[in-house]
This record gives C-alpha cells, sequence and structure tokens, in this order.
C-alpha cells in the first residue's frame, strides 16, 4: 500500500492517491485513472515523453526495475548512468528520473514530479 504524490506547474495543488504495492499498475496507469496530466505518447517505453522525477517519502527508496527500454530512452535524455543503473540492479535503489509508463508502484510513498512538457521532469 502506498501513497502517491503527484506534483507539476500543471496541477492547481499537490494531489495524493493511493495505490495498491504490487498491483502491476504504472505511475502513468494511476494518474491516467486520478486524472493527473502526465504527459505521454506512446505508453510502451518508446519516446520518453512520460519523464517523471521520483523521491520516495519514507526513506525505503526502492524501485521497480529498470525496463530495457527505459534504460535506453533515460540514457538518451542524459537522465541515467552507469552508476544509476548499478545501483538500481545491485541495491534496488530506484534512480531519480524514470518513465511513469515503465514505473511500478511498489510500497512506499512516494513524490512524482513532472513539468508538464513531454519529457521534462521538474
Amino acid at each position: 500500500m502506498a501513497n502517491v504524490t503527484f506534483s507539476s506547474p500543471l496541477l492547481h495543488q499537490n494531489v495524493t492517491v493511493y495505490s495498491v504495492a504490487g498491483d502491476t499498475h504504472t505511475i502513468l496507469a494511476v494518474a491516467d485513472a486520478n486524472k493527473i496530466p502526465i504527459p505521454h505518447d506512446c505508453k510502451d517505453g518508446e519516446c520518453g515523453s512520460c519523464l517523471i522525477e521520483v523521491e520516495s517519502l519514507t526513506g525505503k527508496t526502492m524501485g521497480s526495475l529498470l525496463t530495457e527500454k527505459e534504460k535506453i530512452q533515460l540514457k538518451s535524455l542524459g537522465k541515467l548512468t552507469a552508476e544509476d543503473i548499478r545501483r538500481a540492479e545491485i541495491q534496488d535503489l530506484t534512480p531519480k528520473y524514470r518513465l511513469a509508463c515503465q514505473y511500478v508502484v511498489r510500497d512506499d510513498d512516494i513524490l512524482v514530479k513532472f513539468s508538464g512538457e513531454p519529457g521534462g521532469a521538474n
């Protein structure tokens, strides 16, 4: 069970929604279900338009595994390094930047920031 707080210049105020951890819904699916306007084009990790910044609010910092598509897109956007990948794969620590269509909610309250511009996090 996790609370997901969305923060963006597109929102009048931060919006917090409840998400069941492990239900395999991505941040983008949670946002869509709650009418949170995260920009997106493909919903498949191919375009990078749903770039978000994720911050743990509980200190757990566990994240869902990076998909290969996500690694490629985040690297091409300059938002992911080899060290970020190593920490994610070995220590289960999520990188700061993710794609909303690939990030699956886990048992961690998180703050999700997005700019409202395709491919731009806050």
